[in-house]
């Protein structure tokens, strides 16, 4: 092409430094430019609710539409008998006390003859689902829930059966479900952690059910113990009695302003930028976490509606914390295994449910009755189930009675309610004794994979990259349940 062909624009005469960084070595230099400025001129971009787009927690859109924009996870820790709460077994009955037509299946201990559930069984909502009479109030929200009898997981052992239903492995570190739900939509109120765990003191495996691995640490849950009741227990130095929040504010620009010359000597350190994000964290805290954690602020009759004990005054908190638009919520119910009942299981499950079925009864009422149910997700579970077999005595392992079961990851059962799930719906089921799933059996990767769809996204797709490869919730496992979305 030649030149002269074209009329000189007076433009071309002049060349702004921009310009020529743009122009010069194929816009390389422009490119470094960009890298510099970057976060100056981005920095004052702000999203719709005012939250700085640049913040690791900023509120982002899922893959699709989604149907459910917050998760309440009620773990029951230890393995409650899927036998004895959500999976009734007629046959049991029949056959107490004499061996099964099969070979029992290899558990962590070993088990001798059938054993039928101490509890009775009542069908309740116009869905006629059976539930035990340990969780009557649970039931009278049955046609809100989707029951999953077909659960499996991989092993019979809680740590890593816990693993797996909290970080979707097993055995290697990875992020937990919370984690990856924060870090794939972030949270709606950036004065309080987008990811809360409540145990009255710690699970089995302690904080790696709740660790952000290796997403950025602003990702990882954020522990309450439950044990404590007054909110300055509960959250210690939420406030400062000694300095007012505008020095306050001045002390933590400073410590932004050394914590960000440090950092950049340090590139990619996911430590101090979590603890940079802490710090922040902690002082937009002081006010909303101050008035989430305060049940007292509740009328007298919601209070009486969930009742006395710490698994009412968690879900009543956790309620509190889901109306601010805290993006996932875990409660556990106890310090260690409570439903780990070897031995007196009779006694142990009336207690624990007795702890447990008014509060998650009243949970969903309240949801229901505040709108919000529709785009809230419930589950509840723990990390397996239990044997149809009675546990045999075992020397140092349990009390030496005969009057509990083992753990049991071939079958066992969870359920979820809300989020556009199906409620009044029973998935799958374990054979006639409970003790393995045969029909429609679903992993805990399937779990995940229905989980993350519900929030609006492609299982496959909601990636981080990390040590060379692409990592995800479900490794490379999973299908979506479709039957269990309404």
């Amino acid at each position: 092409m030649n030149p002269s062909h074209h009329r000189p624009k007076l433009e071309d005469r002049f060349l702004t430094k921009r310009d020529f960084l743009c122009r010069c070595g194929m816009g390389f230099g422009m490119l470094s430019l960009a890298n510099l400025l970057g976060p100056e001129i981005l920095g004052s971009a702000l999203a719709g609710d005012g939250v700085s787009n640049l913040s690791p927690l900023a509120p982002r859109s899922p893959q699709f539409p989604a149907k459910a924009k917050r998760v309440i996870h009620i773990f029951a820790n230890g393995g409650p008998s899927h036998l004895d709460t959500f999976d009734p077994k007629p046959e049991l009955t029949r056959l107490h006390g004499q061996q099964l037509p099969m070979e029992n299946l290899k558990t962590e201990r070993k088990t001798g003859a059938a054993w039928k559930s101490p509890f009775a069984f009542k069908k309740y909502g116009q869905s006629g689902i059976e539930v035990s009479e340990l969780f009557p109030h649970v039931a009278e929200s049955i046609d809100d829930i989707a029951v999953i009898r077909s659960m499996h997981a991989d092993v019979p052992n809680h740590e890593p059966s816990l693993m797996l239903m909290n970080c979707g492995d097993a055995r290697l570190p990875r992020p937990s479900l919370g984690s990856w739900v924060t870090y794939g939509l972030g949270t709606e109120n950036q004065n309080l952690p987008g990811f809360i765990s409540m145990c009255p003191g710690y699970p089995i495996q302690e904080s790696q059910n709740w660790q952000s691995a290796f997403l950025p640490g602003i990702y990882q849950g954020t522990h309450i113990n439950t044990k404590n009741e007054k909110v300055e227990q509960l959250i210690e130095h939420i406030k400062n009695k000694s300095v007012s929040p505008d020095e306050q504010r001045k002390q933590l620009e400073l410590l932004r302003q050394l914590n960000e010359r440090h950092a950049r000597r340090r590139a990619q350190d996911a430590q101090l930028e979590a603890r940079v994000q802490s710090f922040e964290l902690a002082y937009r805290m002081q006010m909303d976490a101050t008035d989430a954690f305060d049940i007292s602020k509740e009328p007298q009759h919601i209070r009486e509606m969930y009742g006395k004990g710490t698994q009412a005054r968690q879900l009543l908190i956790a309620r509190r914390l889901l109306e601010r638009d805290v993006r996932f919520v875990q409660v556990w119910h106890g310090d260690g295994q409570p439903w780990d009942n070897h031995d007196d299981l009779e006694e142990g499950h009336r207690k624990l449910a007795k702890e447990s079925d008014q509060p998650i009864g009243a949970l969903l009422k309240d949801l229901r009755q505040r709108g919000m149910l529709e785009d809230t997700l419930v589950i509840w579970g723990g990390e397996f189930g239990r044997t149809p077999t009675v546990e045999l005595p075992t020397p140092g392992a349990n009390a030496g009675k005969i009057n509990g079961r083992d753990h049991n990851h071939h079958g066992f059962t969870m359920w979820m309610a809300g989020g556009g799930v199906r409620g009044g719906y029973v998935h799958g089921a374990t054979d006639e004794f409970g003790f393995k799933a045969v029909e429609n059996p679903v992993h805990v990767h399937d779990l995940h994979a229905t989980i993350l769809e519900l929030l609006g996204f492609d299982h496959t797709k909601l990636t981080f990259r990390h040590a060379g490869r692409d990592f995800r919730l479900t490794d490379v496992h999973g299908n979506v349940v479709k039957e269990l979305i309404a």
